[in-house]
Order: C-alpha cells, then structure tokens, then sequence
C-alpha cells in the first residue's frame, strides 16, 4: 500500500492515519495525513493530501479542511474533474470565499458564469437529506453545492426556502414520473428561511379541489404539504432508489405551508370562496 521510499516514521503515521479513517476517527485522521503529507510525492501526495481535506470535511472542521485542500488541488490537473477542486469549492463554499469557490468549479471543469460572490443560477431539482433529522425534501441547486428547499419538511424545525449546502457524492435518489434525480447529504444551513411553518386544517370534497389549492400556493412560490403524504423509511431504504407515486387526496386533510400568515390566509380565503359548498379550512396556525 505504501511506497517502499518511504521512511519508517512516515510508514508508521500512515498505518495510523487510515486505521482512524477506517474508524472514522475524523480530527485524528485528517491530523495524521497532514503531518505525513508533506514527506510524500506524487501520486501518493496527492492522495495523501485529498484524503487529509476529506477527512477534516467529515469532521466539519472547515478551517483545517480548506487549509490542506488548497493544498490539495495543487497536486492534481485542472479541468480533469478531479474531486479534490469539488472538495476544496464546497468548503470554500461554507466558508464564504466565493473567488476560490468559483476557482475551484473552474478547476474541476465546470462552466462557471461570470461574476463574483455566490452562483444562483437553475442548477435543476435535486433531493437534499436534511442533517440531523433525516428527512429528504425536494430542493432547487443554486451552484454546484448550494440548494434552495422548495417543499415544506415535516420537521417544523426546518423551513421552506432555506438554503443548504450538500455533499458532492449522491446518497440514494429519488424518481417522480419520468424525473429521477440524486439525494445529497445536507453538510451546513447556509440561509434560514424567514417562512416559519403554519399549519392549516382543510377539507376538499374532489382532489381537484386541493389540486387548486396547491397550484395556487405554486404560482406564489409559496410551499405547501399534505402531512398523509409523509411516508417514513429507515436509514436503508432512504438511502436506496425510491419511487414517489404521486396520490389523490380529498376530505379533510391537514396541511404544512410555507408562507407568512397573511399569504397563507389569503389564499385560503380566495381557494374557499371560489367554491364555498365544497371547500373550507380552518386553524391556520404556526405547526
């Protein structure tokens, strides 16, 4: 596994470095391969190197985590797709240093627009796993890493419209229709949303009835979930390839919005007078 060049002392902070990889003893990881780091060349340097940076990434120790991927990237060719720019563009990314973060897309190959500070082009749909709570919710990519939630999550601690930073390796995916995209792990809440969840109880006599509804909310871009939508799965089959079959729902229904009460309201009132004998709701209120 080792260069037979290499000295004993080396040989031996490597041993240990990826025993604590294997372990997932991140700090001491990323602590090991940087001390053995600059004692290698080439190939083994430039591997040495990347997985320092990773491992301080897994720690979340961001300052450690720049600092040897700049490093890092200096060992590989730009514009060969090689993960150590995506690496070092998603911390840099975290840490607000925009110029190295577009530097590091460059590098990696991307086409990046013109400009300075953050990219907030339409990257497409993708899935997020929100951290700590597990729930993955539908989102629109900003930038390589950077995503704007666009469902409501069932977790009220999480908003609407906040903005995360993910992973570049996608964990499992997520297929509507004739739609399948990745599911990347959130790494860092990088905006809070200012739509705290309201909850709304409602009752449609047709699914036509709350279709309106929701293509109401969506032309606002205002969110909105029926919580008998929620479908829980565990750590295996979340991180597999799932269908989501889309449903038809009436009756009453309790709702999730993302929107400030006095949208919310209005909406509703506008949703419920447009047919009052088949529609009404009622208890609209933070969830």
């Amino acid at each position: 596994m080792f260069s037979r060049g290499m000295s004993a002392a080396v040989r031996e902070t490597m041993g240990r470095a990826y025993t604590a990889f294997e372990a997932e003893d991140w700090p001491l990881a990323g602590e090991l391969l940087a001390t053995a780091a600059p004692s290698l060349t080439g190939e083994m340097a430039a591997a040495t190197w990347f997985d320092a940076a990773l491992a301080y990434k897994f720690a979340r120790d961001w300052p450690r985590a720049y600092e040897t991927g700049k490093i890092a990237v200096t060992h590989v060719r730009r514009g060969a797709e090689e993960p150590a720019f995506w690496n070092l563009g998603t911390v840099a990314t975290i840490l607000g240093d925009w110029a190295t973060a577009r530097d590091c897309w460059d590098g990696y190959g991307l086409s990046v627009p013109p400009g300075s500070g953050p990219i907030n082009e339409d990257f497409g749909p993708t899935c997020v796993r929100l951290r700590d709570v597990g729930e993955v919710v539908w989102a629109l990519r900003l930038c390589p890493t950077r995503a704007r939630v666009i469902s409501v999550p069932f977790d009220p601690s999480r908003r609407f419209g906040e903005v995360v930073v993910h992973d570049g390796a996608p964990n499992g995916e997520r297929t509507t229709g004739d739609l399948t995209v990745p599911v990347f792990d959130e790494l860092v809440l990088a905006e809070e949303s200012p739509l705290a969840t309201l909850s709304v109880l409602v009752n449609a006599d047709q699914p036509a009835d709350l279709h309106d509804l929701q293509v109401a909310f969506s032309r606002r871009s205002l969110g909105i979930e029926i919580l008998a939508s929620r479908v829980d799965l565990c750590t295996c089959c979340s991180e597999s390839s799932i269908r989501q079959e889309s449903r038809d729902y009436a009756n009453e229904q309790r709702l999730f919005l993302g929107a400030t009460q006095d949208d919310a309201r209005t909406l509703l009132e506008e949703w419920a007078g447009a047919a009052p004998t088949a529609r009404t709701w009622a208890n609209l209120h933070p969830a």
